[in-house]
């Protein structure tokens, strides 16, 4: 069970913290307008810090602001998105730069920024303000149970080790653009829509890929094309470090994420190109990492790597 902790906050703008060890927070508030969330390294308003304002303006807009700073990095339009009457769900992530804001039960944010400089998110705070109080019910997420390896490395490939996700991460079976709750976010397309880690079965391979939900689809490079899948499966829970490298220096201890037809071992990686950050696959024997985009696979030399 998740653990629901119930916060109160005055109309005062005065941050309350609480430290946070993946990278999301859920929560549901119940406030007329100005609900503000903050993303920090310490238990204080201290720079660097991100900062989204939902609801702000007298409930018509909302906003990501870095280091307390205009111009606001976004701001959208969001007429009644709070109330002071009920209950109403989000959800933040921060992953590699990239802040998000969605609505509960809505995997695709209203709200996304990638920030050029990105710092690590170790603490939340939340108030309201400008005439508003608020009630918080903040979800405290459970560690994920250990999952079993779906496949094992075909019987005489060197190394013989069962492809198990470390660190209580698991694939999630999925179709038609679905995203589980807890999905690996890996990069975003160059329209700021966020891509979850994903894999495909294709021609006797496991390809890591990235899925992305309004395509309805997941995409795999393989035989120089982009692949669509509408079956796959998601990455879930987990870590979500990602180590930069190039070549065939694969860290060890990498995150193997599916394996060629041949049995080589593919590991999950990601490389920024024509404003995206797309999520592919490492072959290691070939020294690069593939992507799918437009249409092709492509291949690059520089990339990073996820580890567990």
């Amino acid at each position: 069970m998740s653990n629901m902790m119930d916060v109160a906050t005055e109309d005062n703008l005065q941050y309350q913290f609480f430290p946070v060890s993946s990278g999301s927070v859920q929560f549901k508030v119940r406030a007329a307008h100005d609900a503000h969330i903050a993303l920090t390294m310490h238990p204080q308003e201290s720079d660097p810090m991100y900062e989204v304002f939902i609801g702000g303006w007298g409930n018509t807009k909302s906003v990501i602001r870095r280091n307390r700073t205009k111009p606001e990095k976004v701001e959208i339009d969001t007429p009644q998105i709070l109330n002071a009457g009920e209950f109403r769900g989000f959800w933040i992530r921060w992953d590699s730069g990239i802040i998000s804001a969605g609505r509960e039960g809505e995997a695709i944010p209203f709200l996304s920024w990638n920030d050029p400089e990105p710092f690590p998110v170790a603490f939340v705070g939340v108030c309201t303000g400008w005439g508003a109080s608020g009630t918080w019910k903040i979800e405290v997420p459970p560690s994920a149970p250990q999952a079993q390896a779906l496949y094992a490395t075909p019987p005489g490939y060197p190394g013989g080790v069962a492809v198990s996700p470390a660190g209580g991460a698991q694939w999630m079976n999925a179709t038609g653009g679905q995203v589980p709750p807890g999905a690996v976010p890996g990069g975003q397309d160059s329209n700021g829509e966020p891509m979850f880690v994903a894999r495909a079965q294709h021609e006797g391979a496991t390809l890591p890929g990235k899925l992305v939900p309004s395509h309805g689809c997941a995409y795999v490079p393989w035989g120089g094309a982009e692949n669509g899948k509408n079956e796959y499966q998601v990455l879930v829970g987990g870590s979500n470090q990602w180590i930069p490298t190039n070549g065939a220096n694969v860290p060890p201890g990498a995150f193997q994420g599916g394996q060629t037809e041949d049995g080589e071992p593919l590991f999950v990686g990601r490389v920024h190109h024509e404003g995206s950050v797309t999520i592919g696959k490492v072959q290691q024997s070939h020294g690069v990492c593939y992507i799918s985009y437009a249409g092709q696979e492509l291949g690059f030399p520089d990339y990073e790597v996820l580890m567990p």
